[in-house]
């Protein structure tokens, strides 16, 4: 019995160690669970400081049309909202409602963090250091791509800009093989 518990364990171990450091963490969901980021270690994942108040917040269609047309393919957006900038509304529940009212987002949202300074969550903490840029304003975005590697785009780079696109793009896989 014992041979057969330690090979019940092996898939779960060869997840855990494939996991790269900037991806092992768990976050909670905006309107409730959990997100297990370790989960998109095979796929890029485009994070992004969110707010709903904020002159860069339009880029949400942006972001959902990004979402839409590659998630079949793997690509991950997930949204942090933040009130760093003093522009988030107070509740999750009120962020949630207006982000899928407004723009309809269907993306991963993470409960309204601290993406800056001393206060940042370790996830934003490892971000930051990975790339050495902090997010300056609100709509931030880093590109975790397969492996751990990860690349800064400023609050002005739209999520659809050619730039983005183009960095990601070589990781995506055929629709099919993602079943």
């Amino acid at each position: 019995m014992k041979p057969l518990y330690m090979l019940a364990l092996l898939p779960s171990l060869a997840g855990a160690a494939s996991c790269p450091a900037i991806l092992d963490h768990r976050v909670p969901g905006l309107m409730g669970g959990e997100i297990n980021l370790c989960q998109y270690a095979d796929r890029p994942v485009l994070v992004v400081n969110t707010a709903s108040h904020c002159g860069f917040t339009p880029q949400f269609t942006g972001l959902q049309k990004l979402y839409d047309t590659y998630k079949g393919n793997g690509l991950v957006v997930i949204g942090f909202p933040s009130n760093d900038f003093f522009q988030e509304l107070d509740k999750d529940s009120e962020i949630g409602s207006f982000c899928q009212a407004n723009y309809g987002v269907t993306f991963p949202m993470a409960t309204k963090v601290h993406v800056r300074g001393s206060d940042a969550t370790p996830f934003f903490k490892g971000l930051i250091k990975a790339t050495g840029e902090s997010p300056m304003w609100n709509f931030h975005k880093y590109l975790v791509l397969p492996g751990g590697k990860v690349m800064a785009f400023g609050t002005r780079t739209a999520p659809e800009s050619e730039e983005i696109v183009t960095a990601f793009k070589p990781y995506l896989k055929p629709a099919e093989a993602r079943q």
